[in-house]
């Protein structure tokens, strides 16, 4: 299982191509193991297996169902946190080779789409970041100084407008891109397997051990993969337990889609200034239509619980901008991690010798993915890297307020949560719950995380994430129980369906 297990659908699930792949059933040996079959995990075996690694992927379960397939897969080389901000933290330098990351994510699917002829919808088209208030147009002024200062393309819009709606001043960036990112899966593990890659699907990681010769994998049905090399590409790291989690903090997202007339919204990417920023794009979708995707609403994992609440801001935020949006067709939420300094982490993990992570993808999943396998792929080769400096796991965060601050939320976050084992259950008796629907109660001392299925059978576990012992939330919209502070996540039945955790949550004791 995997969150593509939880309750809601995506518009790429609904029309994903089905990627084939066994579960691991005898043990191997490869060159590399990559664990996690997303946008990342893929894009890194894809690369090796061009220099003629022998590469493993394996997921625990479906290929591509994991959270590149709740992504709204816009490919922008603009940071979602302002260059502004990060040259605060890493300085110009630094920041603009992050951006150079984007630039060449970019530019490494379109060649890939051409080169493996995958047709993932891949088009080139302008992005704009536009002010959500009057007071935000001095931010968005520092934005352009600061893009112009580390050489980012783009133009200062003294007037923007979407049709029949003036905007006002907008900064326009020229070469973005979107895609399809399921069909784009779908490629590159076609281009992997034609190359002798092997590829498992419901194949769980569960302990991993470097050796004199390099890895071992132990996965949950028990057979072992032995390699060379091996690369965590699992949203949130399921192998590190407190060198990157401390400096990162996993957020929910939220999206919708609906059909509109073709032509009738512009094919680009838009953002705004909020710190819950909205961001659009379409998706050609038949001759006469194009579907409108619009995401936004974000707010820490676990600590809410108002999802209708949000949709309805999206879908009234929608209309009010886009008249020829009716209603949302798709409705679907994600989990994104914020790194402290606004950067993924990718590269070799901290006092390992072959052992590779990538994660803290903000709201940039598919280009901080690509960027992280561009990082990736060539330290294993051994030749020079030239993104793995900037985005290396292991770098010095702390150098600024701003990165000081982020520090202090995830803490505090993980601090509040703490609290919770001593705090009054939410719940006195799972008869106060509706069928499909889950909450807290209190059996002496500890918490259980008690869910009644639809037809009334009662489920209690442990409310206590097996990873570093938080106390899960439950999720009433993706009927799934959430780690406020590190981002694993669990089916109803306790059963993991999100890392860092890969145990289940335990059975209660009587």
């Amino acid at each position: 299982m995997n969150v593509g297990d939880e309750r809601s659908r995506s518009c790429w699930m609904e029309e994903a191509p089905v990627i084939e792949a066994p579960r691991l059933t005898q043990d191997e040996s490869c060159d590399v193991v990559v664990i996690g079959s997303g946008i990342t995990g893929l894009s890194v075996a894809y690369e090796l297996s061009r220099f003629g690694r022998s590469v493993v992927v394996i997921d625990r379960g479906g290929i591509g169902n994991g959270m590149t397939a709740r992504t709204t897969a816009h490919l922008a080389t603009e940071l979602d946190d302002f260059y502004s901000e990060l040259i605060r933290v890493r300085g110009e330098d630094e920041a603009r080779l992050y951006h150079d990351s984007q630039v060449a994510a970019v530019n490494r699917i379109e060649a890939i789409c051409r080169d493996e002829g995958i047709h993932a919808d891949f088009a080139r088209l302008d992005g704009y970041l536009v002010p959500a208030e009057e007071s935000h147009l001095s931010d968005l002024r520092e934005e352009f100084d600061a893009c112009r200062k580390i050489g980012v393309d783009c133009e200062w819009l003294d007037s923007f407008s979407l049709p029949g709606r003036e905007i006002g001043p907008a900064i326009r960036f020229p070469n973005q891109g979107r895609f399809h990112p399921t069909k784009y899966l779908k490629g590159l593990a076609e281009a992997i397997l034609a190359r002798g890659g092997r590829i498992y699907a419901n194949t769980v990681h569960v302990s991993d051990e470097e050796t004199e010769d390099g890895v071992e994998i132990t996965t949950e049905a028990g057979p072992m993969i032995r390699a060379g090399a091996a690369v965590f590409c699992t949203n949130s790291p399921t192998n590190a337990k407190v060198d990157i989690h401390p400096k990162q903090t996993p957020d929910r997202t939220y999206a919708i889609a609906g059909r509109v007339p073709k032509g009738s919204v512009p094919d680009m990417l838009l953002w705004d200034t909020l710190e819950a920023y909205h961001y659009v794009r379409i998706q050609p979708w038949s001759e006469t239509e194009d579907l409108l995707i619009v995401g936004g609403e974000d707010h820490r994992s676990g600590e809410a619980s108002d999802f209708d609440t949000r949709f309805e801001h999206l879908e009234t935020w929608t209309r009010a901008r886009y008249p020829s949006f009716q209603g949302a067709d798709y409705r679907w939420s994600g989990q994104v991690m914020e790194t402290i300094d606004f950067m993924p982490f990718s590269g070799r993990l901290g006092g390992a010798r072959n052992i590779y992570i990538h994660t803290g993808d903000s709201g940039q999943g598919i280009t901080n993915g690509v960027a992280g396998s561009l990082a990736i792929a060539p330290l294993i080769l051994g030749e020079d890297s030239r993104f793995a400096p900037v985005l290396d796991p292991g770098r010095k965060s702390l150098t600024a307020t701003a990165s000081i601050q982020e520090f202090v939320r995830e803490q505090a976050g993980s601090a509040k949560n703490m609290m919770e084992h001593v705090t009054p259950a939410e719940i006195s008796s799972a008869d106060e719950l509706a069928p499909g629907e889950g909450g807290l109660m209190r059996r002496g001392l500890k918490k259980v995380a008690v869910y009644k299925s639809e037809d009334g059978a009662v489920i209690e576990r442990s409310a206590l994430c097996t990873h570093l012992g938080c106390v899960v939330h439950w999720n009433g919209f993706e009927k799934c129980w959430d780690c406020p502070c590190h981002g694993s996540q669990f089916a109803p039945d306790g059963q993991v369906l999100n890392g860092p955790a890969v145990k289940p949550l335990a059975e209660v004791e009587e």
